[in-house]
């Protein structure tokens, strides 16, 4: 039979797991789930960069569009299901700019973007950079930094360059390459000029709490 210290030893260990576990099935909501899915499939979006064929850059297309879906059902259940949780304020964010900030690289990897388009890739990541260290410091002191318009249509200039951009390749888009590579880069500096307009708007909310 247990003796006495070994059973308190376990309901000491149960108290302190049981909270635990509570925290950890409420933060795996479905939205919270949907922005794993997100950061889940930039590996394999990933991987169809190093995969020969047009049928794998159509491939790491279709998984970016289920990943731009989440990225809208996400947000847009939490709010409807009342399931908005510190997790997932964390977490989207995060998953977003892993996603972007990887296809930017591999894009440029491949030499998939014109020259002077590394220039507009440069600054989107710099600006995500900063708004990330930005959000960290806001969030030590307990102050939100909610999400602009601007912003939100800057992740949609992003949700149409990177895609179109993806597959700006005669041997996969063929008679639409130089269509792609237009509309690929129009919004592409459409979203890198949003990108710095934003980042200002932010660096301004938060200079004011900089000071000692």
């Amino acid at each position: 039979m247990p003796t006495k210290n070994r059973l308190k030893k376990r309901e000491v260990l149960v108290k302190k797991v049981t909270p635990v576990l509570k925290q950890a099935k409420k933060s795996l909501n479905i939205p919270n789930l949907l922005t794993l899915i997100r950061i889940w499939a930039i590996p394999a979006i990933v991987m169809t960069f190093f995969i020969e064929g047009a049928w794998a850059s159509w491939l790491g297309v279709a998984l970016f569009i289920v990943a731009g879906i989440t990225d809208y059902m996400d947000g847009y259940l939490a709010r409807h299901l009342n399931q908005l949780s510190r997790f997932g304020r964390i977490l989207d964010p995060i998953a977003d700019k892993l996603l972007v900030g990887s296809i930017l690289i591999m894009l440029a990897w491949q030499q998939r973007l014109p020259e002077i388009m590394v220039l507009p890739a440069v600054v989107i990541l710099c600006r995500e950079i900063l708004v990330s260290g930005l959000r960290e410091f806001l969030a030590e002191i307990k102050v939100g930094c909610p999400v602009t318009r601007l912003a939100k249509w800057k992740t949609a200039c992003q949700m149409v360059a990177l895609p179109v951009l993806m597959v700006c390749d005669p041997r996969v888009s063929g008679c639409f390459y130089r269509l792609f590579t237009v509309v690929g880069s129009v919004a592409l500096w459409g979203a890198a000029i949003l990108t710095v307009m934003t980042g200002y708007d932010y660096w301004k909310s938060g200079r004011k709490y900089m000071d000692d």
